[in-house]
């Protein structure tokens, strides 16, 4: 079908959008026999406070992480982050359609976010991957002190649902909505393509230009970076770009399979099986990959076909790790034993390591899978891996390590897939933009 027909219509699905009173959360032994949907609401309560609750407090913005424990990296325990701050306005968007929060509330911690984004340090428009506090940006390496193209589109993505959340919901909200469409129109996507190439780059930095020259090419999580750079109403590429620069001019196609589950993309880095699952989540908080087609392939088919490897993978358990089975599955980037890893099911990436917000973002591909692991993740390891703002970002039954840790990037996919698993709200929030529709268009993008 066209684009024109994913328009929402929130009458039809019987979705409610009015705002309640927070409410507090019992640990797992006060919880005993929840429903499936008891279940959820929890699980997204709890994650959601990560990003109200535990917020920065004067911006809004989401610290990069959280450890209970208070052990930080040195002079890392500030650090505000861009993309989880994008979803973090996803969670805020749940959060008050479950009543988490009242409307006033989420206007108000978006206010903050808009507020801190409007003075923070830009780059073409384009935000940096970290900030201190003050709007200043914190370089994430040695030449990466600018515009971070990716982390921006997942703020972007964030703040275009907001806009059409506020235009659903209220007749007064045209300051936010107008402050919104500022930042989004002065985004200059068309200066990361550097200089007029047909491809997008990563980074740009005022002090070190173009030297990180990294090139954007799929399949991985930057997608959402191609589709708001051919919706910009002010900047946008053209499908040339998008053909030779994600697609790779064709080459994007590389089929492959495990145990008989097809894979139709060549995945970064040639990454045998799947890579790690967030390659499946980020981009798609907000845009629908069911029955997503452009003329290399089908994204619904590849997203639901990645997380049924990544599942099958951990069922089959090569290495022989502790706990790995059909209850206990997901592996992603996050924290790991020894520092921080990219965690996929092939020998070389799978450390032994579950990463929850795997599975648990994976609800709309693998539902009963999905769910499987978050009853175990809850009931039998609660104890030890379930915190203040929910599952602790990774564990190791093998190595017996179970931080305290969280970090925003992985926390922020929870609540808002969770919620396009049970209503598809933040998708249809998404694909009501019209520059969204239009860049999806132009890009050849169609629903099937």
């Amino acid at each position: 079908m066209k684009l024109a027909s994913v328009f929402f219509c929130f009458a039809l699905i019987g979705m409610s959008w009015s705002c309640g009173q927070a409410t507090k959360n019992a640990p797992p032994s006060q919880q005993p026999n929840l429903s499936d949907s008891d279940l959820l609401t929890l699980v997204q309560r709890q994650t959601f406070n990560y990003f109200y609750e535990g917020a920065e407090p004067v911006s809004g913005m989401a610290f990069e992480r959280i450890h209970l424990d208070n052990i930080y990296p040195e002079n890392d325990s500030d650090v505000i982050a861009t993309g989880g701050s994008g979803f973090g306005i996803m969670n805020l968007i749940v959060g008050c359609q479950r009543n988490f929060i009242t409307y006033d509330q989420f206007t108000g911690q978006l206010n903050k976010i808009v507020s801190f984004l409007e003075k923070a340090d830009k780059y073409h428009g384009m935000f940096s991957h970290w900030y201190y506090p003050t709007g200043k940006t914190k370089p994430f390496g040695q030449m990466d002190d600018g515009g971070d193209l990716v982390e921006s589109s997942f703020i972007f993505q964030g703040l275009l649902c907001a806009r059409q959340y506020l235009k659903m919901n209220s007749d007064d909200a045209n300051n936010l909505v107008n402050r919104i469409d500022t930042l989004w129109q002065n985004a200059d996507y068309a200066w990361y393509t550097k200089g007029g190439q047909d491809v997008l780059y990563w980074h740009w930095s005022p002090n070190h230009e173009w030297q990180m020259n990294f090139a954007i090419h799929g399949f991985n999580e930057c997608l959402i970076a191609y589709v708001l750079a051919a919706s910009s109403p002010t900047h946008a590429i053209n499908k040339q770009v998008y053909l030779s620069g994600w697609c790779s001019g064709g080459a994007i196609v590389s089929p492959s399979s495990y145990k008989n589950i097809p894979l139709q993309f060549l995945q970064q880095g040639n990454k045998p099986n799947g890579g790690p699952l967030f390659w499946t989540h980020y981009s798609f908080l907000g845009l629908n990959p069911n029955g997503l087609n452009d003329q290399y392939g089908n994204y619904g088919q590849e997203t639901k076909n990645m997380a049924l490897i990544n599942y099958q993978w951990c069922v089959d358990n090569p290495k022989n790790f502790i706990c790995y089975s059909d209850s206990c599955w997901g592996l992603t980037a996050s924290y790991s034993v020894n520092g921080y890893a990219a965690h996929a099911p092939n020998m070389n990436d799978d450390l032994g390591v579950i990463t929850p917000t795997a599975a648990l973002s994976s609800f709309p591909y693998t539902p009963q899978q999905s769910m499987q692991a978050l009853r175990y993740f809850y009931y039998h390891m609660g104890k030890t891996i379930w915190g203040k703002y929910g599952f602790y970002d990774a564990f190791s039954e093998t190595a017996k390590w179970y931080p305290p840790h969280y970090l925003a990037i992985d926390e922020g996919t929870i609540a808002p897939m969770i919620e396009n698993y049970r209503t598809g709200l933040l998708w249809q929030l998404f694909l009501s933009s019209p520059e969204v529709q239009q860049g999806l268009n132009n890009l050849g993008f169609y629903y099937k």
